[in-house]
C-alpha cells in the first residue's frame, strides 16, 4: 500500500511538472499572434544549480533561489517572427550551469518580440531594458555587484543589453553580443545601439553581417567567424525557406555554446580583413604578447585586462570554422615552390592520413593562387581533424576549368607546418609533378 502511494505521488508530481503548473515556461506563441501583433510583457525565468530544470519566475515575491552574492547571467533573445520559443535556450542554460555556479535569468519578452512588423519589436527594446534595470536595482539593494553581472544578448537582445549598460554608466561586468541586429541599427550613434562603453568588457560575435546582423565592430573585441557573413553548412539560396534567413544569424549562438563544452578552443587572429587572413597574412599573436591569441566565446573574458587597456576601440578577430559542432578547424601552412616555366593559376586540395589510415580533408581552401617559377607561395589550409603523426599526404591541383587543356603543376618543394601546434615537426616533399585533376599521394619526410 505504501509503495502504491509513493508511485501515485510521483506520477502526480510529474503531471504537475509536465502540465506547466509547477514550472513556469517560456512563452510560446504562434504565427497568428505575429499577424495580430503582441503587446510587451516581460517574464523573468531564474535557473540555478538548485533548480536547473524547473525555472522560478521572478516577481514581487522573494525568490527561493536567487543568490545575489553569485554571478548572474542574463540571456536575452531577439525578434521572433513566428512566436516560437528559441530552441537553443535550454541547452545554453544547462551549459552555463555546468561551467559555473551562477544565477541565470532568461528574459522572456516573446510578447513584444512576436510581430510581423520588425520595427515594433525594435521599438520595445528600451522598454525591456527598463524592466531589467528595475530588477538589477533591487538586486543591488540586496547586495549584488554590477561587476558580477553578465548579459548575453542575441540579435535585438544585444542592443537591449547595451541599453541596460548605458543605464548603469557602463559599470556592468560584461556584455556578450551574439550577432547584434543590423536592420534599423546600422549607422546609429552609440547611444542607440550596443557599443564598447556599455560594460567593462564587451565581446561580440558577428555571423551574418550581410543579412540580419551588424557588420562594424561594436565591442572591445569583435569575432568574425568565416569572415562574418556566409557560414559553412548554411543554405546559400532562398529556396531553403526560413532556414536561409536564420542559419547564419543563429550560428553565433551555436559557436558561443560550443565554447562552453571546451572540446576544443577556437583561436582567433587579429587582422584588418578576412581576405588578408585567408591569405595567411594574419597568423601572429604578437599584439597580445605575453598572452596567446584570444579564444572565441565564454572564455574570451580572460583577455579583458589587455583589451580594455588599449586606446583603440577594439580588436577585430578572424578565423575559420567547420560546419557543425565543435566547429574547430586545425590550420596548417603549406609552402609551395614551383618550377613551371609559365605561371599556373589554381587551387590545391589536400588530404592528410595518419598511421591508422584516418583521413583529414582540407575544409578551408584558399582562393585561386598564381604559382610562379621559383616563387614561394604560402597557403593557409584548414582541416576538421588534427593528426600528431602524418604518414601520408595527398595533393590535387585544379584550375577550375571545365574545358581546355589540362596543366601540370611541377613542385620543387612543398613544406607542411602546423599553425595550431607550431612546435610540431615540419614535413616536406621535393620534386613532385601534379597532373591537373589527379591526386598524388606520397610519404613526407622531415624538413
Amino acid at each position: 500500500m505504501l509503495r502504491l502511494c509513493v508511485v501515485f505521488i510521483c506520477l502526480w508530481c510529474r503531471v504537475r511538472t509536465d502540465s506547466g503548473d509547477a514550472c513556469p515556461a517560456f512563452t510560446v506563441l504562434s504565427l497568428s499572434d505575429a499577424l495580430r501583433g503582441t503587446d510587451l510583457k516581460v517574464k523573468l525565468l531564474l535557473y540555478t544549480r538548485q533548480n536547473p530544470n524547473c525555472a522560478e519566475e521572478l516577481n514581487s515575491t522573494p525568490s527561493m533561489y536567487l543568490d545575489v552574492t553569485k554571478k548572474t547571467t542574463f540571456i536575452i533573445h531577439g525578434y521572433r517572427l513566428t512566436g516560437s520559443a528559441p530552441v537553443w535556450i535550454p541547452d545554453l542554460v544547462q551549459r552555463l550551469l555546468s561551467v559555473e555556479d551562477m544565477n541565470i535569468i532568461v528574459v522572456d519578452w516573446n510578447q513584444g518580440a512576436t510581430t510581423l512588423i520588425y520595427s515594433h519589436a525594435s521599438g520595445n527594446c528600451k522598454r525591456v531594458a527598463e524592466v531589467l534595470k528595475k530588477l538589477i536595482d533591487e538586486m543591488l539593494v540586496d547586495g549584488a555587484s554590477l561587476d558580477s553581472l553578465h548579459m548575453i544578448g542575441v540579435s535585438l537582445g544585444a542592443h537591449i543589453s547595451g541599453f541596460v549598460g548605458q543605464m548603469f554608466d557602463g559599470a556592468l561586468g560584461r556584455i556578450t553580443g551574439l550577432d547584434p541586429a543590423g536592420p534599423l541599427y546600422r549607422g546609429k550613434p552609440p547611444s542607440e545601439r550596443l557599443d564598447p562603453t556599455d560594460a567593462q568588457f564587451v565581446d561580440v560575435i558577428h555571423s551574418d553581417t550581410d543579412g540580419l546582423g551588424y557588420g562594424e565592430a561594436l565591442g572591445h573585441i569583435d569575432f568574425y567567424p568565416n569572415g562574418g557573413d556566409d557560414q559553412p553548412g548554411c543554405p546559400l539560396t532562398i529556396f531553403s525557406g526560413l532556414q536561409y534567413f536564420k542559419c547564419d544569424h543563429q550560428r553565433s549562438v551555436l559557436l558561443f555554446m560550443s565554447s562552453l563544452k571546451q572540446s576544443c578552443n577556437i583561436t582567433a587572429y587579429p587582422c584588418s580583413s578576412y581576405r588578408s587572413y585567408r591569405h595567411g597574412k594574419c597568423t601572429s599573436c604578437e599584439p597580445f604578447w605575453p598572452l596567446p591569441c584570444p579564444v572565441l566565446g565564454y572564455y574570451a573574458y580572460e583577455w579583458k585586462s589587455y583589451l580594455t587597456q588599449q586606446s583603440h576601440l577594439g580588436s577585430s578577430m578572424f578565423f575559420n570554422t567547420a560546419d557543425k559542432e565543435p566547429f574547430c578547424i586545425y590550420h596548417y601552412f603549406v609552402d609551395i615552390i614551383t618550377w613551371n616555366k609559365d605561371t599556373r593559376r589554381g587551387t590545391l586540395s589536400i588530404v592528410l592520413v595518419d598511421e591508422t589510415g584516418k583521413k583529414a580533408e582540407s575544409k578551408v581552401n584558399p582562393e585561386a593562387t598564381a604559382f610562379q617559377r621559383f616563387n614561394q607561395v604560402t597557403l593557409l589550409i584548414g582541416f576538421d581533424q588534427d593528426f600528431e603523426n602524418v604518414e601520408r599526404i595527398s595533393l590535387m591541383f585544379s584550375t577550375g576549368s571545365v574545358i581546355g587543356p589540362k596543366f601540370k603543376l611541377r613542385i620543387l618543394q612543398m613544406r607542411l607546418r602546423s599553425l595550431t601546434n607550431p612546435g610540431r615537426a615540419q614535413l616536406c616533399r621535393f620534386d613532385l609533378v601534379l597532373p591537373e585533376g589527379a591526386a598524388r599521394t606520397f610519404r613526407p619526410v622531415p624538413c
